[in-house]
């Protein structure tokens, strides 16, 4: 028989409960070591290579963000490396932990619907995500103000601020996508590793699969031959296979918001720089609307993982 009351009963307590258990987790805490460690060490390697940048420069604080140091990646390129690590650590046995421990049909006995226990999960994790990326934040901008001694100006802060919310956005489709296969797989560790097998084909290999496709679709024409460049339909065959990574999505949205000099993530047509003075920064308006896309994707990718794991979970027996 249904039990009556809101579906959502019982939310808090699931937030609250998941949530006090990844603070307190050895295997959160190993990842955020990992986190605040290499970001600690990309920021030390931006600083040095900005000490060398004239203080005239508007957008000093971005810099820290988007500017690597000799061999050290940059800050957002650590991060986007890491933050799908965290997210599957926290996703893989969000469900099936609770199928093996034989738990789970006890939990939905109590006044609490799946839906509540499949989102009050969810929301944990990312809060858990939230909390670890703010912290990180403040720590890049407590150490630029240290060490460069510059307050940032409005829009820089804007701008980072955005960048935030857009790691946040990353990292749930990523989190999404971990409980997913959490919810398919009876397996810790098969979810696991079909996550992390997902996340480097996507990363690793996908960027190196998508020319070679773009070649079958988009046979190169014979002006292009002669002129020894890919043709337009190529290019833009290229960008939408590469944009299926959610890496990629990511990783134009950062050029777009931390580089206000960025007046396009496609090909630039000289009509589209006729009136522009290049060089020249946008506002952060402007900017949004350029990456405005690739946000929109990274938000309905985690709506759709999600999604498909909420309607599978319904679907399944429950009982131990």
């Amino acid at each position: 028989m249904r039990r009556e009351g809101s579906p959502w009963q019982g939310l808090g307590a699931v937030f609250l409960k998941e949530l006090s258990d990844h603070l307190s987790s050895p295997r959160m805490r190993v990842l955020e070591l990992l986190v605040v460690v290499t970001g600690a060490v990309a920021i030390y390697g931006a600083i040095q290579q900005i000490r060398a940048v004239s203080a005239e420069d508007p957008f000093l604080l971005l810099k820290l963000f988007s500017l690597g140091g000799g061999s050290m990646p940059s800050f957002t390129g650590l991060i986007g490396f890491l933050i799908p690590l965290v997210a599957i650590g926290l996703g893989f046995d969000a469900i099936n932990g609770e199928y093996n421990r034989r738990t789970l049909s006890r939990i939905l006995s109590q006044p609490i619907y799946r839906d509540a226990l499949l989102v009050g999960k969810f929301l944990a994790g990312l809060a858990t995500i939230a909390i670890s990326l703010v912290s990180l934040w403040l720590l890049v901008i407590g150490l630029g103000l240290f060490f460069l001694g510059i307050p940032p100006s409005t829009e820089e802060a804007a701008r980072a601020l955005v960048f935030l919310l857009v790691a946040l956005a990353y990292a749930g489709v990523w989190l999404a996508l971990a409980m997913l296969f959490s919810i398919l797989f009876r397996s810790a560790a098969t979810a696991a590793l079909a996550a992390l097998g997902l996340w480097l084909f996507l990363t690793l290999l996908w960027p190196a699969l998508a020319p070679m496709l773009v070649q079958i679709f988009v046979p190169p024409d014979p002006v292009s031959i002669l002129l020894g460049q890919p043709s337009l339909a190529a290019i833009e065959w290229q960008q939408a296979l590469s944009r299926l990574s959610p890496n990629q999505l990511f990783g134009e949205v950062v050029v777009a918001i931390l580089r206000p000099d960025t007046r396009s993530l496609g090909p630039v047509f000289m009509n589209q720089l006729q009136s522009a003075i290049i060089g020249a920064p946008l506002p952060l308006g402007q900017s949004l609307i350029i990456a405005w896309p690739q946000i929109t994707g990274l938000v309905a990718s985690t709506i759709v993982l999600f999604t498909m794991g909420y309607v599978v979970f319904q679907r399944q027996e429950v009982r131990a």
